[in-house]
């Protein structure tokens, strides 16, 4: 059985990838802080208790196991981390990332696969799609965190150009499930007084990525990418924009929904340019709500991801 190590692969993405590879036939050695209990009992699984940043054990496992495939899930938001990245957890992670990436680079592995953000990118001034080549500009922590990663890899990889690694960056839109709701709540809660409220019919969206439309590229990544020319980055997420009516009727139906203002919808979106505030707290929170960057319902180019997998999951029929 091929052998795939999961840093990160007891957060909320990461025990999803675990899972996912088990139902794959792949043995799977997963590292964390803590485990969680969701993939504990099962064939072919191995969880190793240790910290990230912890060289000497992580240094072992890749002595004592020769894995076909890394997936560095660890230092992702919607694991560990709360709405706001420190400066002290941006250290941890780019001290992992280069002992992992360098131990990666110099195995038996012969794919890597690196969760990254769709938060790297530079907003957009026209409705075009986003595409891998876009401009970049990291504002809050954890985009910057997470673009510091990127090149990390990148620079480990060109240093042993010669051997034949296939790597992977995955540029995803937040996340969520059926019981996994935060970063679609925080869409219709005002960030000044935690009030939900929606303007007009709720017909305006945001890109959106059901955790299984990420596993499922993942497993179809480490499964059919077969030479160097699919090595890069890959923007994954949802096909459609996920409406603010979309996330009332979800919650509704599925959780708790307290009430919910609506307010006029004329000319409600380009009206809310400045009212938030920008403090330096509300810039760097990763879900922080600021609906003059939704007004051109800019989406991800998914075209690239697409050829190895349907992206089938939205909110709809999440699970």
């Amino acid at each position: 059985m091929d052998k795939v190590l999961v840093t990160g692969g007891c957060g909320l993405i990461g025990q999803h990838i675990c899972s996912g590879l088990l139902k794959k036939g792949y043995e799977v050695i997963a590292i964390d802080r803590e485990e969680t209990g969701y993939n504990e009992g099962k064939e072919h699984y191995t969880f190793v208790e240790c910290d990230p940043t912890d060289k000497n054990t992580i240094a072992e496992l890749f002595e004592k196991y020769n894995f076909y495939a890394v997936v560095h899930a660890a230092f992702t938001v919607d694991n560990d981390y709360g709405p706001i990245v420190t400066e002290k957890e941006m250290k941890e992670s780019a001290g992992a990332d280069k002992f992992i990436y360098h131990y990666a680079t110099t195995s038996t592995a012969k794919k890597i696969v690196m969760l990254s953000t769709s938060q790297v990118y530079q907003f957009p001034k026209t409705r075009e799609p986003i595409r891998e080549d876009s401009d970049l500009k990291p504002v809050t922590n954890y985009a910057s965190m997470k673009y510091a990663s990127e090149k990390a890899m990148s620079s480990e990889m060109q240093h042993h150009k010669d051997k034949e690694i296939i790597g992977c960056i995955i540029r995803f839109a937040p996340v969520y499930t059926l019981n996994f709701t935060d970063n679609l709540m925080v869409k219709i809660t005002d960030p000044k007084d935690g009030s939900l409220f929606v303007y007009g019919e709720g017909q305006y969206g945001f890109q959106m990525c059901c955790v299984h439309n990420l596993v499922d590229f993942i497993l179809c990544f480490i499964k059919n990418a077969d030479s160097a020319r699919y090595a890069g980055v890959y923007n994954v997420s949802d096909k459609l924009l996920t409406t603010a009516a979309d996330i009332i009727t979800f919650m509704r139906e599925h959780h708790r929904l307290g009430a919910v203002m609506q307010k006029s919808s004329s000319g409600a979106i380009s009206k809310l340019k400045g009212i938030f505030g920008a403090s330096k707290e509300e810039k760097q929170n990763y879900r922080y709500l600021d609906l003059s960057k939704h007004e051109n319902n800019n989406m991800l180019d998914c075209t690239r991801a697409s050829k190895f997998v349907t992206f089938r999951w939205d909110i709809h029929n999440t699970k």
